[in-house]
């Protein structure tokens, strides 16, 4: 996908947000999970994440039914490998836990919040490394 299409797709995921989407963004918008700043689909490399800590390299990732496919969830895989490889944690959260479960989602994000390194400061700068730049992180599938 190229930079001008992946722009235009995550402006476009961002207005056609899910409802579980909308609710996780209320918590985590404006520094308001214990002053981390949280950013939605937002591009990383060649592909978009859900919801992203840059300073803390996390990646909150929002499954709905689309995601228990098979071929889906090979591509989760594939995804989430290329993600860790570039320094990146991935949590993952089904629809309903969301909806049904959202002080637990909130605990699970601190916890890891609270447990990953800062990054050294060339990848903290925007630099082509930083995420900023376009790297990617970790997966730990919840």
């Amino acid at each position: 996908m190229r930079e001008g299409q992946k722009t235009f797709t995550a402006r476009r995921l961002r207005k056609d947000e899910t409802l579980s989407e909308k609710r996780l963004w209320e918590q985590l918008r404006n520094r308001t999970l214990d002053g981390h700043k949280f950013v939605r689909q937002s591009p990383v490399g060649p592909y978009i994440a859900d919801f992203m800590c840059r300073e803390s390299w996390l990646i909150v990732e929002v499954d709905g039914a689309t995601h228990a496919t098979t071929a889906e969830i090979e591509h989760d895989r594939i995804r989430a490998r290329h993600l860790e490889t570039q320094g990146f944690q991935l949590l993952r959260f089904q629809y309903d836990e969301i909806i049904n479960g959202m002080d637990e989602v909130l605990t699970v994000i601190r916890s890891s919040l609270s447990r990953l390194p800062s990054p050294p400061p060339s990848l903290r700068d925007g630099s082509p490394s930083s995420p900023a730049g376009g790297r990617g992180h970790k997966d730990s599938y919840q």
